[in-house]
C-alpha cells in the first residue's frame, strides 16, 4: 500500500555541526525502529562496522536491525533500491550528507527518484550554536542552505550562554523562513520529530529504554568537556503533538487553505482524512513534512467507522489554535456541500508516476 512508503530524511550541516552525533543518537535509540543509513562522509561516525568497511560501495549490518551504506551521491538511487528491498524491512532511511555537500541536490535526487517504495521525509540542517557566526563568515553558503531546510537543529546549545543562544536562534530564524527551528544538546532530538518510532512488542510506549539508561546524556563529539551543569536540561528537543478526531467530513477546500498556510513550528502532519461526499469511496492518507505534502487515496476498510484522524507534530505551536483551525475545516451541515471542483487542490498532491515540483507547498 502507498501508505507504507519509507520516508527518506536528508541530514545536512557544515563540518563539525554535530550531524554525525545526531545520527548516532538516532541509531543508538532505534530500539524497534529499523533505520537505513547512507553516508558519504565518515568522520567520527560511531559505527565500528562502517569504519572497518570504510569504502564507497560498502553495505553493512549494524546488528540492531539497521543497515548502513557508504555511497557517492551519484549512487543514491542505486542504494535506495538496495535499502528498500522488502527483505530489509526498514522503517526509515537517513542520508547523512558530507559537510561540504549541496543539500538541495540530494533533496532533488530523492524527489526525482522513481523508486515507488520511498517518500521524501524532509531536510534536516544542523548548525553549531557556538560556531554559527564564524561558520557564516567562512562559508556564506550557510545562508543559502537554511531557507531550503524543513527542520533546523541549533545544536551544542549547552556551549553558549542563554543570551548567545537567543541571538543564534533569532539569526537562524531570520534565515530559515518557514523551517522549524529547534535547539538541542549532544544532537539529542526526539526521533518522533523525524519519523514514527516503532515500539517493540511488549514494550510500553514512552517507557525508559535500556539505551536511555546506559547512555544517558553523554553522546558523541558534543561530550561533557564544555557542557556545564545544564546539559541534562536538553535531553530531548521539546516538541508538541496535537491530535484531532472528527466524525464530520472535512471540506477539501478549507483543509487545503489550512495546509497552504500552516503555521511556523508545525513540522509533521500524518493521518487519514474523510472528505465525505467529495469522494465517498476513499479515505486520504496525508503525509506532510515541512513544506512537502502528499495525499494517498485508498479504499475505506470494510466496516471501519468513517473518521478524520490527524496527528500534528511541531515545536512552539499553538495547540488550541490548531484545533480551532482544523475544526473550522469540518463541514457545517447539509448546506455545506463541496462543489465538483473542490477536490482539485487535494488531487494536486496525490502521488503520481513521476515526482513533480508541485509536491512541495
Amino acid at each position: 500500500m502507498t501508505t507504507q512508503q519509507i520516508p527518506v530524511v536528508v541530514l545536512a550541516g557544515f563540518l563539525g555541526a554535530g550531524k554525525t552525533t545526531l545520527l548516532n543518537h538516532l541509531l543508538r535509540g532505534s530500539r524497534g525502529t529499523r533505520i537505513g543509513v547512507m553516508v558519504n562522509d565518515f568522520g567520527d561516525i560511531g559505527i565500528d562496522a562502517m569504519r572497518i568497511a570504510g569504502q564507497v560501495g560498502s553495505t553493512v549490518s549494524l546488528g540492531n536491525g539497521c543497515l548502513c551504506c557508504a555511497v557517492d551521491a551519484s549512487e543514491l538511487d542505486e542504494y535506495l533500491e538496495v535499502l528498500t528491498r522488502p527483505e530489509s524491512r526498514l522503517d526509515v532511511i537517513v542520508i547523512e550528507a558530507s559537510g561540504l555537500a549541496e543539500p538541495q541536490e540530494l533533496v532533488r535526487m530523492v524527489l526525482a527518484s522513481e523508486n515507488e517504495r520511498i517518500v521524501y521525509g524532509g531536510l534536516v540542517q544542523v548548525v553549531d550554536a557556538a560556531e554559527f557566526s564564524a561558520t557564516r563568515e567562512r562559508h556564506p553558503d550557510t545562508d543559502r542552505h537554511l531557507p531550503i531546510a524543513d527542520l533546523v537543529v541549533v545544536n551544542k546549545a549547552d556551549r553558549v550562554s542563554a543570551a548567545e543562544l537567543l541571538d543564534v536562534h533569532e539569526a537562524v530564524r531570520g534565515l530559515a523562513g518557514k523551517a522549524v527551528v529547534v535547539e538541542a544538546t549532544h544532537g539529542r532530538i526526539d526521533p518522533e520529530l523525524l519519523f514514527d518510532r516503532v515500539v517493540p512488542e511488549g514494550e510500553i510506549e514512552g517507557q525508559m529504554s535500556i539505551e536511555d539508561i546506559l547512555y544517558g546524556d553523554g553522546d558523541g563529539d558534543d561530550g561533557g568537556a564544555h557542557g556545564g551543569g545544564d546539559a541534562r536540561a536538553h535531553t530531548h528537543t521539546a516538541y508538541e503533538t496535537v491530535s484531532l478526531t472528527a466524525a464530520d467530513p472535512l471540506h477539501p477546500r478549507r483543509l487545503m487553505a489550512f495546509l497552504d498556510a500552516r503555521p511556523e513550528g508545525l513540522y509533521r502532519i500524518k493521518g487519514f482524512v474523510d472528505f465525505g461526499a467529495a469522494d465517498p469511496d476513499n479515505r486520504y492518507a496525508v503525509h506532510a513534512v515541512g513544506r512537502f505534502l502528499r495525499f494517498y487515496p485508498e479504499r475505506w476498510p470494510e466496516g471501519e467507522e468513517r473518521l478524520t484522524q490527524l496527528v500534528l507534530i511541531g515545536s512552539g505551536v499553538d495547540a488550541a489554535g490548531l484545533r480551532k483551525e482544523l475544526a473550522a475545516c469540518e463541514r457545517n451541515g447539509p448546506g455545506d456541500i463541496p462543489d465538483e471542483t473542490s477536490m482539485w487542490g487535494v488531487l494536486r498532491y496525490v502521488q503520481r508516476t513521476e515526482d513533480e515540483p508541485e509536491a512541495s507547498s
